[in-house]
């Protein structure tokens, strides 16, 4: 929106550019996403299919192996043997995915899931200058959608460093950084672009 603004378009110009924006980034944002959160389901169970057919072929090794697994993990040999013996007998696949391979039912990769929260955040943070294009006066379009993107970069960068344990100050600005510079290289792409038409 900001590089459109730039390069002296009109208001409806501008908002069909942020809400066409607002559509081909959730969509890209989303088949991204899909693509490789779906990558990851592929290699996982790639290796799943391995360790399936390694616990047909030498069941004794893969015990071994999930033993050394627990006495890493600080459990003397003979307890190590134990759980580990237990474990296989209760589902072996789902012990060795689990401490080998570190693949669980909560880690395991959801392409679809990660795609629709992908898509659905782009769209939740690109409705804001969405929302304030419908509203201003094109006479300061360009700094009111330019300063309330900023705004609202620095509140989710804080609270996206706060929900992660991080320092919300330097969460806020680094996200504010990386999104005026991305801003003032669009309005400069629309500006020279703008000039040239």
């Amino acid at each position: 929106m900001v590089g459109v603004a730039a390069a002296g378009t009109g208001h409806n110009e501008i908002l069909l550019t942020a809400a066409a924006g607002l559509v081909a980034g959730a969509m890209s944002m989303a088949a991204g996403e899909y693509v490789s959160v779906h990558s990851q389901a592929d290699t996982e169970n790639a290796d799943l299919d391995r360790e399936r057919a390694e616990l047909a072929h030498d069941p004794d090794a893969e015990h071994r192996e999930l033993q050394a697994i627990y006495m890493k993990r600080g459990l003397d040999a003979q307890l190590a043997s134990d759980v580990a013996e237990q474990l296989m007998k209760h589902d072996a696949l789902g012990a060795h995915a689990r401490d080998e391979l570190g693949i669980s039912e909560i880690t395991t990769a959801r392409p679809v899931q990660a795609a629709l929260a992908s898509a659905a955040s782009f769209s939740a943070g690109a409705l804001l200058p969405l929302l304030v294009c419908l509203v201003a006066p094109q006479s300061v379009l360009i700094y009111l959608v330019a300063i309330t993107s900023l705004v609202f970069l620095a509140v989710l960068g804080g609270w996206a460093a706060r929900v992660g344990g991080a320092s919300v100050v330097t969460g806020a600005w680094r996200v504010t950084f990386w999104g005026a510079l991305a801003m003032a290289i669009t309005a400069g792409a629309g500006v020279i672009f703008g000039a040239a038409v």
